[in-house]
């Protein structure tokens, strides 16, 4: 009732679905950070809030502004909540406002290979237009709710301030409706804060980090000792896109991928080869390769796009640039790039880089795996392997295993490979992305079967083209996404270093690592970024350095 007059209908709908709005909305970011409606039980500080300000405030203007606060902070809290629990379910850390927004970018890139760059961006500006009109459509509820409250003079106040006392009561009492779920929620309000908490943690994380920038016992190691124990070896650090611990134990793949190493292990058997292996604990989850090559090959920690370009413009003593120092040509073999690589040069100290314009390949992509790994095996040995080459130092990364995991290529013949357009036929008919990811069961089985053939292709590319002198460091560089790895997986992911001198694993003996292709559950575990002093210590005796 109003001045005396019963409202309409079709009005009065309208003011309860309002209300129900600006009670229900600021809940939304405890269910998405929690999975589970539950949280719809609970009673929202910040309705309570706004509904209070619109009551007090008599100015039309200031109404409107606390209108378009609320609307701001439930969205901005909303989406907030999205990408911590995004990020949680795909690189198994929280969102932090202070260093995540380049990856973001990097996430819209692995759309656009599924979809196409088209679709990417429609559905970027699809998503920023429908957040603006959640958010006026947030205030616009918000002032006819006020307007109710106000309209309904003393019983309004009075139920808005019951309201309020009601949440107070509940938060001195701790009361909980629901197990888990106080009734006296702020669920937009605690992840405005703890996004804010979180950025602060983040600047004085970098503050450490700088730190450990500046200390660097490597960076002193004579040349005349640097990696002399593998003097006139050719040595390959291959990185196996999401090659993680679920691969080889624990998961319903994980007896594919074991039998694919049980026959690279005969393969190594009847080569002469030699393996040891281990885990490491990588940085970085479900994606954002270049931090864990960033912390092996530097020796800090790397878990953000921001301290990866932090790293990048330093001097800091690479794997890389450590062979070069001790005279090895050093290569890069990048197939996912696009474009030039500046750090590759300015950081790494690559004096060469392929990418995916420079490999030669002409055959169809494999989803974001524009070049399957059997072909950069062949261009690699093609183009840095001929005989009487420079001793040689390359770091190849192999893409085939990468998200989306469909469409897959499979091995062929290696003197069929050719410019590569005889994987036409097997891009053309693979299983496309988007139906593919219908079925969590359906994602797993073809991860597994990913990883299957990028350990197919390099055991088969050992046993056609391996030599003697070839040392081997292969390892993952991060766990698959929660879809496939589960959400009790840790950060480990597999390392192996093959081999056919001796010598080699004599100056690793104490390192404990585990015989064989596939490491043990108790195998070692080191953080990844302890690799690069570890390994320039076994390699470089005499040196004092210690791993």
């Amino acid at each position: 009732m109003a001045g005396g007059r019963r409202e309409p209908a079709g009005s009065r709908l309208a003011t309860v679905a309002a209300l129900a709005v600006v009670v229900v909305a600021p809940l939304v970011p405890g269910v998405l950070s929690a999975g589970s409606p539950a949280a719809l039980a609970g009673l929202p500080v910040e309705a309570i809030a706004v509904v209070l300000l619109l009551l007090a405030l008599p100015a039309r203007r200031a109404r409107i502004a606390v209108a378009a606060l609320f609307g701001g902070v439930v969205v901005a809290a909303a989406a907030f909540a999205a990408l911590d629990a995004g990020f949680r379910a795909t690189v198994d850390r929280p969102f932090s406002a202070a260093d995540d927004w380049p990856q973001l970018g990097a996430a819209v890139g692995v759309v656009a290979d599924a979809i196409t760059p088209a679709g990417a961006v429609a559905a970027v500006v699809g998503l920023v237009a429908l957040l603006v009109a959640v958010a006026v459509g947030l205030a616009a509820a918000a002032l006819r709710a006020g307007r109710a409250a106000h309209s309904s003079g003393r019983q309004g106040r009075l139920i808005a301030a019951t309201l309020a006392s009601a949440w107070i009561l509940a938060a001195l009492l701790g009361a909980h409706p629901v197990p888990g779920v106080p009734l006296a929620a702020a669920d937009a309000a605690d992840t405005i804060a703890t996004t804010s908490s979180r950025a602060v943690e983040s600047v004085r994380d970098r503050q450490e980090f700088e730190r450990a920038l500046r200390s660097d016992a490597a960076a002193s190691l004579p040349p005349s000792s640097l990696l002399a124990a593998l003097h006139g070896k050719t040595v390959v650090v291959a990185f196996l896109e999401s090659y993680g611990r679920s691969a080889v134990e624990g998961s319903t793949f994980s007896p594919g991928v074991d039998a694919a190493l049980a026959q690279g292990q005969a393969v190594l058997d009847r080569t002469g080869y030699t393996a040891e292996s281990a885990f490491l604990d990588s940085p970085t989850f479900g994606g954002v390769s270049w931090l864990a090559h960033s912390t092996l090959q530097s020796g800090v920690w790397i878990d953000s796009q921001q301290k990866y370009d932090r790293l990048t413009t330093t001097g800091r003593l690479t794997l890389a640039r450590a062979f070069g120092d001790a005279g090895w040509r050093t290569v890069a073999v990048v197939p996912s790039n696009k474009g030039p690589w500046q750090v590759g040069s300015s950081f790494y100290g690559y004096d060469e880089m392929f990418d995916s314009r420079t490999l030669g390949y002409r055959g169809p992509a494999f989803s974001y795996a524009r070049v399957p790994d059997q072909f950069t095996w062949q261009t690699f040995h093609d183009r840095e392997l001929t005989p009487g080459h420079a001793p040689l130092m390359a770091e190849i990364d192999f893409v085939s295993s990468h998200t989306p995991w469909t469409p897959l290529p499979s091995l062929v013949p290696w003197s069929d490979l050719g410019d590569g357009s005889v994987f036409t036929a097997q891009a053309a008919s693979g299983e496309a992305p988007v139906v593919a990811w219908q079925d969590p069961k359906r994602v797993q089985q073809l991860y597994g079967e990913s990883v299957q053939y990028t350990l197919g292709a390099l055991f088969s590319y050992l046993e056609t083209y391996g030599t003697d002198d070839l040392v081997l460091v292969v390892l993952g560089d991060h766990q698959p996404a929660r879809i496939v790895s589960g959400a009790a997986a840790n950060h480990d992911v597999p390392i192996t270093i093959i081999a056919k001198d001796p010598t080699v694993f004599a100056s690793i003996s104490s390192w404990g690592w585990d015989a064989g292709v596939r490491p043990s559950s108790d195998a070692p575990v080191w953080r990844m970024d302890a690799f690069r002093d570890r390994f320039l210590a076994a390699f470089s005796p005499g040196s004092g350095l210690t791993g």
